[in-house]
């Protein structure tokens, strides 16, 4: 079994859920946000399963210290697409597809002994 990670490789909730696969014997194929960027295609895709108010990391240092102009960029799906390609950071981590099924902010991935 395979799962893809989204996300950046500092944040402590990506290597939570990496780890936690892991243990689980799940291998795990990363995508870097800062390195390769947010997968447009798949982005569509994320807004209309998590929603916008889920998707947004509203809590976190990047988007605080967006300014208010750019922070009202996403009340609307279009302006947020643009505003998640151009800072990445402030998706809401990891987003994680794993047997078809995405999931957003989940870091234990434990299968099995219960």
């Amino acid at each position: 079994m395979t799962a893809k990670v989204y996300g950046i490789p500092n944040c402590d909730s990506v290597k939570k859920a990496i780890a936690s696969l892991k243990n689980s014997n799940i291998e795990v194929v990363f995508h870097d946000f800062k390195k390769y960027g947010v997968p447009a295609e798949l982005l569509d895709q994320w807004i209309s399963t998590f929603g916008l108010e889920k998707l947004i990391n509203r809590k976190g240092t990047t988007w605080r210290g967006l300014d208010e102009s750019l922070q009202g960029k996403a009340q609307s799906p279009e302006g947020a697409k643009a505003l998640l390609l151009e800072y990445p950071s402030i998706i809401k981590r990891p987003v994680v597809e794993f047997n078809g099924v995405l999931s957003i902010g989940q870091t234990d991935f434990s299968i099995g002994n219960s």
